[in-house]
């Protein structure tokens, strides 16, 4: 029955004008903010994918580096090799061929660089158990049979990657909630205005009976379904532009394609809600202070 009010406020409505200044007020900063909004849901949606994939990519894996003087390198790279496939906690480990490591520097320094004009370190690539090896033991053991390997087990890169990641999507949430306080106001705004240009018939319904509800019913209902009809046309817009936006992450293995994934889409739909509802608050908090204000004069 309420949303029925909502909808069909009958002979309410004519109090409120049906175009005008206001009126096209909300509609714009409800497509607007909406639009932001999913931009801001897009960057927490891609942080939270970036973040789980940087520690699924990077807890298990590990890496030797050799750089060793000329005539020696293929030597200590093997051995190296032979060192980190007898260490327990190591599940798996190969040594990176030229071409592999070519096509890695690809998108640095172009792909037709030939590494033998740089002194590129050789690469082994491990995969490690749940447990993992000692890291101290492996670092000595290296330094005996390989004195040029560095043994690097990406802590010091995952850990800075993902709390940047966490910060970006507190940086997002911060930025909704901002969006929510700017929407409210806008439509209070608007709200307050339009109030003030029907002051003179807002009177007149008091003189014949209208009682404050029924009269702020009429500014609630009219802002609110502004505020939902922008907030729809700003999420399907918004929308429109993740779904058609080039996948960087094909061409990039530290990124993630920005927007939302699979069920994430879903949530979408709560932006013209919570615009809706932004709107039924903000609108009916100035009507009833508008009336309240009137009445006291």
């Amino acid at each position: 029955m309420k949303l029925h009010r909502l909808l069909s406020g009958g002979a309410a409505d004519g109090i409120v004008p049906t175009s005008g200044f206001t009126a096209w007020l909300v509609s714009l900063v409800s497509l607007a903010m909406a639009a932001l909004a999913v931009a801001a849901l897009a960057v927490c949606f891609a942080t939270d994918r970036l973040a789980d994939r940087w520690s699924a990519e990077l807890a298990r894996s590990s890496t030797v580096t050799i750089l060793a003087p000329e005539g020696q390198m293929d030597a200590q790279a093997e051995a190296a090799l032979i060192a980190v496939r007898t260490t327990p906690g190591i599940q798996s480990a190969r040594l990176l061929s030229e071409e592999e490591q070519s096509a890695l520097l690809a998108p640095w320094l172009g792909s037709d660089l030939t590494l033998d004009v740089l002194p590129v370190p050789r690469v082994i690539v491990m995969e490690e158990t749940v447990a993992g090896p000692d890291a101290d033991s492996l670092r000595l053991r290296l330094e005996g049979e390989a004195p040029d390997a560095v043994y690097d087990d990406h802590t010091r890169w995952r850990r800075p990657m993902v709390a940047a990641a966490q910060r970006l999507r507190l940086f997002g949430l911060g930025a909704l909630g901002l969006i929510a306080l700017a929407t409210a106001g806008m439509i209070t705004l608007a709200a307050q205005a339009s109030l003030a240009a029907n002051e003179q018939i807002i009177g007149t319904l008091r003189l014949i009976g209208a009682q404050d509800n029924y009269i702020a019913g009429a500014f609630v209902r009219r802002f609110t379904l502004r505020a939902l009809g922008g907030g729809v046309a700003g999420t399907v817009l918004a929308a429109l532009g993740l779904l058609f936006m080039p996948d960087m992450a094909r061409e990039a293995a530290f990124v993630t394609r920005l927007g939302p994934q699979g069920a994430q889409w879903a949530l979408l739909l709560t932006v013209p809600l919570i615009a809706a509802a932004t709107a039924f608050i903000a609108t009916r908090m100035a009507a009833f202070r508008a009336l309240r204000h009137l009445e006291d004069r």
